[in-house]
């Protein structure tokens, strides 16, 4: 310190002793004079860079930047994109009459499960069941004069045109009842799945056409998502990529993968189908609920930080702050790098960092490289 503050004392000598000089009019005494107070001021300038590198040495009081680090963290990086859909069911259908006819009887509720097979509901059929009881008189009849022509025909009594034309009206009566039967058939609503019952639209007594739905059945045992994914994530996206489901309406979130791509592109708007299934065993999904959808599209492993570190110089280049150990001081270092995709605040590292490197977090935007900073824990 004595050394210190005896070159300052010199310095100021110095100075004084050039304000009293007297000032010489000549021109090249005056140039001479400039070329001196020059060298002398660089001589000065590097005495005080030393004096400033001394004194920061000695000053126990000066106060660091106190930043705060973590390290460069390796591991597998995710990039999920995230669109919405919807939710359908391959067995949701709304049931309609083949045939129009009056509402006769319901056999069920809304909301009753019902099983393959069962009538659901019945349509006025009493014209046909009439019609079914005649054709069934006639036939018998037609059927007991085919027998006795046959019986002639082989004892080679009566023509074969007797015999023919006998044969030929059982035959048509027959006929005609197996379409009677088949219409009886038609007036009754069957279940062609087990499921649940979800609307019935139609009251006894109002009349039903083919154009008319009668009944909604749904299961929903097996349900899936249903989303348009635009063409650019044709490369990244196939069946059995990872994808995660998450329903905000029910608070339920399913990890799945892609069930099915499709073939086509929508001109409207360049996308494609995707469709996810799902198990509903306890049927809280229901058909057309919103989904929020995550897929799966860059997956990589390597250096991965939090994105609000990456910064960007006048040149447009990324680069975070490090800290390494300069003469066992705490300095902060300017890395530069190269990134890759962001997700949920993180960022993919490409080059420019090892899992070595120390970086600043807390602070990083009131530093500068070469700066000496103090590290806390807080």
């Amino acid at each position: 310190m004595k050394n210190i503050f005896l070159t300052l004392i010199i310095l100021f000598s110095i100075a004084s002793c050039q304000k009293k000089e007297v000032i010489p009019q000549n021109v090249n005494e005056l140039q001479e004079q400039k070329n001196t107070l020059k060298i002398q001021i660089d001589s000065l300038s590097e005495q005080l860079k030393i004096i400033d590198t001394a004194l920061s040495k000695l000053d126990t009081s000066k106060k660091l930047q106190v930043v705060t680090v973590l390290p460069a963290k390796h591991g597998i990086f995710k990039h999920y994109i995230e669109i919405q859909g919807t939710v359908k069911a391959d067995k949701n259908i709304e049931i309609r009459p083949e045939i129009g006819g009056t509402v006769r009887t319901i056999y069920v509720k809304e909301g009753q499960q019902v099983f393959k097979g069962q009538i659901l509901v019945q349509l006025d059929d009493a014209t046909i069941r009439n019609s079914i009881t005649q054709l069934n008189t006639q036939l018998a009849l037609a059927t007991t004069t085919f027998e006795r022509q046959e019986r002639l025909w082989k004892q080679k009594i009566g023509s074969e045109m007797q015999f023919l034309q006998a044969k030929a009206q059982k035959e048509n009566f027959q006929n005609n009842l197996a379409s009677l039967r088949t219409q009886a058939r038609k007036m009754k609503i069957i279940a062609p799945f087990s499921g649940v019952v979800d609307e019935i639209f139609p009251k006894n007594g109002e009349l039903t056409s083919p154009q008319m739905p009668v009944v909604r059945l749904l299961n929903l045992t097996k349900v899936y998502v249903e989303a348009e994914v635009t063409e650019a994530y044709l490369q990244a996206i196939k069946i059995g990529t990872e994808a995660n489901v998450f329903f905000p309406s029910i608070d339920k979130e399913i990890n799945s993968k892609i069930s099915q791509i499709g073939n086509y592109i929508n001109p409207n708007n360049r996308s494609f189908k995707t469709r996810i299934n799902l198990l509903n065993k306890d049927k809280l999904i229901k058909v057309n609920l919103l989904a929020n959808l995550k897929i799966l599209d860059f997956k990589a492993n390597g250096i991965i930080i939090p994105s609000t570190l990456v910064q960007q110089d006048q040149n447009g280049d990324d680069y975070v702050f490090a800290i390494e150990a300069v003469n066992g001081d705490r300095t902060v270092v300017k890395k530069l790098i190269d990134t890759g995709k962001e997700y949920n605040n993180e960022v993919f590292i490409t080059d420019g960092l090892t899992e070595n490197d120390t970086l600043i977090n807390t602070g990083a935007r009131l530093v500068k490289a070469g700066d000496v900073v103090e590290i806390t824990t807080k």
